[in-house]
């Protein structure tokens, strides 16, 4: 699944295109993805200038004067700047064209899975923040935020294995599995502590591991998964990985071999040497 690094560097991607341009149509091949697509968004949009993209944990924000355009990846969402005309592939299932004086660009959402999702939010429904899939979200790890402070304070009361914390999203938002397991070892704490039992100094390590380690992949242009590629090119931030899918490798510190475990349904990796 695309995590906030790749859903960055893909903002960034497809920002100089889209960004200052007037839509001219919206084209949706099937009825919707994870849910249905918005059924008024061609009257919605067509016109209407993209004012600015933004991004909040894993969604990318299309921001126009009367409302936002919510677009998530899902597990295996592209997207695409194509150029007109081009032909749409079996799974690109939206298009967002749009026009300035220089001629026509169409970002192109390519979606194999459909867990993706594309979604309207008008300004007369509230403040985008009370969106019902943005409300619970955390801060953004990036931001001034979050910091050792915050992990400490907001975890006391809370028993379950610290990388399943990272993942709830809701202190922290967009530290997807990738980047957990990368970012405890980079602290040295084992994945499976109790995150009540953590203190405050080792917070403060796990927290700046997490704004290293996310800044880094997003110069690198993310991780190339699965079936993921960032703009549908490869993300190098894989090749820098510690633990992460390095299963019996050893360790790049110890010598240790890496091991895995299952946490909540998801694959984590660490080593038992340098995370206590």
């Amino acid at each position: 699944m695309p995590e906030l690094p790749e859903v960055e560097v893909t903002r960034r991607g497809v920002a100089p295109h889209i960004e200052g341009r007037v839509v001219e149509n919206v084209l949706m091949r099937r009825d919707g993805l994870r849910w249905p697509f918005p059924p008024a968004l061609q009257s919605l949009l067509a016109g209407r200038t993209v004012l600015g993209t933004d991004r909040r944990g894993k969604y990318l924000l299309i921001e126009f004067e009367h409302g936002t355009l919510i677009v998530h990846l899902g597990m295996s969402g592209q997207l695409r700047i194509t150029e007109p005309g081009t032909a749409a592939g079996k799974h690109d299932h939206f298009d967002l064209v749009v026009k300035d004086a220089d001629g026509v660009h169409v970002m192109r959402m390519n979606d194999p899975r459909r867990f993706g999702a594309v979604l309207w939010h008008g300004k007369d429904e509230g403040p985008l923040e009370e969106h019902l899939l943005l409300r619970g979200l955390g801060v953004e790890p990036l931001g001034e935020e979050f910091n050792g402070a915050l992990l400490h304070r907001e975890t006391r009361r809370r028993n379950a294995p610290i990388k399943q914390v990272l993942l709830a999203g809701d202190i922290v938002v967009g530290v997807g599995n990738i980047y957990a397991c990368e970012s405890l070892f980079r602290a040295g704490i084992n994945p499976k502590t109790a995150a009540a039992r953590i203190s405050r100094g080792r917070y403060d390590k796990l927290a700046d591991a997490i704004k290293e380690i996310l800044a880094a992949a997003i110069v690198k242009g993310g991780s190339t998964l699965r079936d993921f590629y960032v703009n549908g090119q490869s993300g190098y931030f894989q090749q820098e990985y510690f633990v992460y899918d390095r299963v019996n490798v050893p360790c790049r510190v110890c010598g240790a071999p890496i091991r895995q475990i299952k946490q909540g349904q998801r694959s984590t990796f660490y080593c038992v040497n340098c995370q206590k």
